[in-house]
């Protein structure tokens, strides 16, 4: 319930995803089209990785004239419940599916008693990132993308009291409470990164930038970001 609270609803970015989805079907048949970019955003629990990817997905469709997805948790696990939609979002995928299936075999077997809803989450994220046009933030989404050429992987970071406070302010609650969550969620979040992809998600290596939330606002990180992928 808390972490719901941080997350945009749904319906739109539901609408935005089936139209950029159909956009990839009509366009699967053309030549010569060059893939569009994906872009993921992981992030420390307490940063405004929300509001960054909301104002990402405004400045990218103004520049680019076209649609962008912004996928999150609850999206996906909204597509993973309805299984028409997941049908709609696979359709067209073909052999990239093979890439997820390579990748589920890197995996630690630590996960297998969750290994079929996994694998859904995965085949979703890998339709989304080989269309483009989408903004994919966590779920380990720079990891399972990562062999992707048209994807491009940011990171957000920030102390320990930024995150409190960020928390508090949004979620209306006590600083001393805002703490705990944070540091609750985030143990959560690394032993996700852990025990289903082996990985460790402040690896540096993985991201294109990283951002310190403290000393950069939503606005500045999507600016940048926006820059860094289509320079002007």
């Amino acid at each position: 319930m808390t972490e719901t609270r941080l997350i945009p609803s749904i319906e739109m970015r539901l609408s935005s995803l089936l139209e950029v989805t159909r956009r990839r079907d009509m366009e699967s048949e053309a030549r010569g089209k060059s893939t569009r970019p994906t872009i993921t955003i992981s992030r420390e629990f307490g940063c405004e990785a929300y509001p960054m990817a909301e104002r990402l997905q405004e400045l990218l469709e103004k520049r680019t004239g076209e649609k962008w997805a912004l996928m999150d948790k609850r999206l996906l696990e909204e597509v993973a419940r309805n299984h028409n939609l997941s049908e709609e979002l696979f359709k067209g995928l073909g052999e990239k599916l093979r890439l997820v299936e390579e990748m589920m075999a890197t995996f630690t077997p630590r996960w297998k008693t969750e290994k079929d809803y996994y694998r859904l989450l995965c085949r979703q994220i890998v339709s989304l990132a080989n269309g483009g046009n989408v903004i994919i933030v966590g779920r380990g989404g720079a990891f399972v993308t990562q062999p992707m050429k048209n994807c491009h992987h940011f990171r957000l970071f920030a102390s320990p009291k930024f995150k409190a406070h960020s928390i508090a302010k949004r979620l209306g609650i006590p600083a001393a409470e805002a703490e705990d969550l944070v540091t609750k969620k985030q143990q959560q979040r690394d032993k996700f990164i852990r025990d289903f992809l082996d990985r460790d998600a402040r690896d540096l290596s993985v991201y294109h930038l990283v951002f310190n939330n403290d000393k950069n606002s939503p606005e500045q990180m999507a600016r940048t970001v926006m820059e860094y992928m289509l320079p002007a």
